[in-house]
């Protein structure tokens, strides 16, 4: 049944307050992948620096996926009982530190260990953001707030290439005339890394929970918590019983069909998108002769495709929900129209067209996002806000999981062969993964809460 909205349909978005946290999650995702995508574009320098294959590169991008993945797993309770406000500020912190490490990297191992660092501590992001928009925004907003979210995750991969290469150039141009003491790969590194504590000072000041906000006017207020449980607060308690209650969680949460779907279809998806984030820049650098400069625009362009289609899938489910579909129709409309254009990727790597390669290579990033925008919105429908960033964060460890051990495969593939096997493998894997949403998760509504306690 669709939500009625008579607030946001009524005020012009810019005065409801939910709108600026969804505007702010979008400036952290981008932060978060600014930081992460560094690596990227600096990859051809450094692999001339340091002599990476990409065996090797596909181990370093490996370490990053494998602890983000464990930090999903884990971080996911930690979060639901620290709260959104504290999580998302430790986590930008930490990673933020974790980014400017990577200007020390010296060879594989280094560059390893940073990019573990940054990993388990980005794996914070996506299981408190998601946790924020089922806290602050009703169900038939939260496809639309989701695209806020992954939209951010195209701003970053847009921003990122020409950042990091206008970076590079430019510093290394400041230490030959003798006015910096730093090359511009280690600078690469250094400035996006800084613009995490910008963010957590803005967030620690003016962001609040939806009950004591200062700055919400009463309607929004109303409007928010009328469609959200009531759920008692979680009582404090020593390490050994938060540990036990973690797992009490886990056991308790994955007792559900719908939690095993989030998982597989995670797990059998997530890879394609960290394909096109990581290897593009070396694909056009390796097969398409591009240089740092042309790579700054073209690693960037499926990005804006990325975007358009982060907020159009948003869009487009709100849309369809407040024309009287069901959310479950909504949801799964949207995840499969994403998922069946997926594979117009494929044929990149076979035309003769720099160009339209990399226009086909963003299409099927659009795509991806299309479905994400609805897929990642599909916990906070299911489950208790309180139990959100739990189940977010194992099916978001799944997927990352997948994607970790196939990175030294990608670069074995790649060494051993070429690019074209990679190419068909990424075009198909979202088929699978909206099938699994079909097959385990029969109806997305709030699922009845089995016998038991419930964590």
């Amino acid at each position: 049944m669709a939500t009625t909205l008579p607030g946001a349909l009524v005020q012009p978005w810019y005065t409801q307050k939910r709108w600026w946290v969804a505007i702010l999650l979008c400036a952290v995702t981008m932060i978060g992948y600014i930081d992460r995508l560094a690596l990227s574009v600096v990859a051809p320098v450094v692999k001339r620096e340091f002599g990476f294959s990409n065996e090797a590169y596909g181990l370093i991008t490996w370490g990053f996926l494998l602890t983000y993945a464990l930090g999903q797993l884990f971080l996911g309770p930690v979060i639901d009982r620290l709260g959104s406000k504290r999580s998302l500020s430790l986590g930008v912190t930490w990673w933020s530190i974790a980014g400017v490490a990577h200007a020390f990297g010296q060879g594989v191992g280094s560059f390893l260990a940073a990019r573990a660092f940054l990993g388990i501590t980005e794996a914070v992001n996506f299981p408190a953001a998601y946790k924020v928009v089922a806290e602050w925004f009703p169900r038939a907003e939260r496809s639309l707030a989701s695209g806020f979210i992954t939209a951010g995750v195209g701003i970053g991969a847009i921003v990122a290439p020409p950042m990091i290469a206008a970076i590079i150039v430019g510093f290394d141009h400041l230490k030959a005339i003798g006015w910096s003491p730093i090359d511009g790969w280690h600078a690469a590194f250094i400035i996006p890394g800084l613009m995490g504590f910008v963010w957590v000072w803005i967030w620690n000041r003016w962001f609040h929970p939806v009950e004591t906000d200062p700055g919400l006017e009463a309607a929004e207020r109303e409007l928010i918590l009328a469609d959200r449980p009531a759920v008692a607060p979680a009582e404090r308690r020593g390490y050994g019983a938060e540990l036990a209650a973690y797992f009490r969680g886990m056991r308790y949460w994955f007792r559900y069909r719908e939690t095993w779907g989030l998982a597989a279809a995670r797990f059998t998806g997530d890879g394609a998108f960290y394909f096109f984030a990581f290897w593009i820049p070396l694909y056009l650098v390796e097969e398409r002769g591009f240089d740092l400069l042309q790579v700054a625009w073209a690693a960037a362009l499926p990005f804006v495709f990325a975007d358009v289609g982060s907020f159009f899938g948003g869009w487009a489910g709100q849309r369809l929900i407040r024309g009287g579909m069901s959310v479950d129709a909504s949801r799964k409309t949207m995840i499969w129209a994403g998922a069946l254009c997926v594979p117009f990727a494929l044929p990149a790597v076979w035309v003769d067209s720099p160009v339209l390669a990399v226009v086909l290579m963003g299409i099927g990033v659009m795509a991806i996002q299309v479905k994400s925008a609805s897929l990642f919105a599909v916990p906070a429908d299911l489950f208790p806000p309180h139990a959100v960033a739990t189940v977010w964060g194992a099916s978001g460890a799944a997927g990352s999981l997948a994607a970790a051990f196939s990175q030294p495969v990608i670069g074995w593939v790649i060494d051993t062969w070429s690019y074209e096997p990679v190419f068909v493998a990424v075009s198909l894997m979202h088929v699978v993964s909206a099938l699994c949403v079909t097959l385990f998760v029969r109806r997305i509504e709030p699922v009845r809460l089995k016998e038991g306690a419930v964590p």
